[in-house]
């Protein structure tokens, strides 16, 4: 099976535009008096030092979080979004693939993903977003069950907890059908079709909504020597595949979406009917006796956004599936080092087996 066709071209952060005057930020300013301003919906240019932008960042946070209720999940996602939108009021000049202020980062995706603009600006999040996602992609990450770490292209969705990808590829290891084809539906970074291919699998579709998420995966297949064995396809869901498989693999976002997630962790926040699309043509994607696995989570539940299952609508429901099993795995805790709220303490993740009723 071959991995290549046309070259696919990246989504990148759009360059800013400005139709209003922006006030400059340098050492000198008053950190306050610019968090102040970006809140009020003026934009900043950063004109001096990187670091210039990070304290009036510090002071932004500061002014908008102090105070808040860190275990109320649905209102602290609220606060996150007003920090979200001044935030990026705060521009940082770009010049030949390079940050033009002292004492920037190196990115490489600069270089990458604008080859044809010499000139721009780019909000301060976005330049951070940029290089943070460069140190991932130059580290890689080792995943469970692959030999290769994984090295993630810009934009692309990598799961940075494991225990899911543990739950899964401890079922795979057990999983005792047919392993001719199989397709991962929101394949991301690709981890759990390398694990199929890995765990004997002849061949796997990945499909992705993310253009990025696609070019991440054609990279490490090439870089594995598995490009023959895996299928990327820019699509949504199953639209841009026509074959049929013995297991089929989904690991959908796992929040619902509610009012103004942009930019908040797109990746892990459902629209209302992506279930309903999936389960009304996964059925039509198996092969006789095919099954279908789930990855999901309780988190909606644990942190208390919403009651409603998806899995268990579908089986209550939609008379289209039956459960053979379920397992599930109590998230680990996050580290002491890290400075993110925890909000999984009651969290477990699950993995759904299912077939055609």
């Amino acid at each position: 099976m071959s991995n290549r066709s046309e070259k696919i071209k990246p989504d990148r952060p759009e360059p800013v535009r400005l139709n209003t005057e922006a006030f400059s930020v340098s050492k000198q300013s008053d950190p306050r008096d610019a968090a102040q301003k970006l809140q009020n919906g003026e934009y900043g240019v950063v004109e001096d030092r990187f670091s210039t932008g990070m304290a009036v960042l510090s002071e932004l946070k500061k002014c908008i979080f102090r105070g808040k209720n860190k275990q109320d999940f649905a209102a602290y996602r609220d606060v996150r979004s007003l920090f979200y939108h001044a935030s990026n009021r705060l521009l940082v000049p770009v010049e030949n693939n390079q940050i033009a202020l002292k004492k920037s980062p190196e990115i490489g995706w600069l270089k990458e993903l604008y080859p044809d603009i010499e000139t721009f600006m780019l909000t301060f999040p976005q330049i951070q977003g940029l290089n943070s996602s460069w140190q991932w992609h130059l580290r890689g990450i080792e995943y469970p069950g692959l030999k290769e770490r994984i090295h993630p292209f810009y934009g692309t969705y990598f799961p940075t907890r494991f225990d899911h990808l543990r739950l899964f590829y401890n079922w795979l290891r057990q999983y005792s059908g047919k392993k001719t084809a199989a397709i991962d539906v929101g394949t991301g970074c690709g981890v759990l079709a390398f694990q199929m291919l890995n765990c004997g699998f002849e061949n796997v579709a990945a499909t992705d909504i993310n253009p990025n998420a696609i070019i991440s995966v054609k990279q490490h297949a090439e870089k594995t020597g598995l490009s023959d064995r895996i299928d990327s396809k820019l699509s949504d869901l199953f639209e841009a595949h026509n074959q049929k498989a013995d297991l089929v693999v989904f690991n959908p976002p796992w929040l619902p979406a509610q009012k103004d997630t942009e930019g908040l962790d797109g990746a892990i926040y459902y629209e209302p009917d992506l279930f309903e699309r999936f389960f009304s043509d996964v059925r039509n994607r198996l092969k006789e006796g095919g099954r279908v696995v789930i990855l999901f989570s309780n988190l909606a539940e644990s942190v208390g956004i919403s009651d409603e299952h998806p899995v268990k609508k579908e089986l209550q429901y939609g008379g289209r599936f039956k459960k053979i099993g379920v397992q599930k795995r109590k998230v680990v805790k996050a580290s002491k080092k890290t400075k993110r709220r925890d909000h999984r303490k009651r969290e477990f993740v699950e993995l759904w087996e299912l077939e055609p009723a």
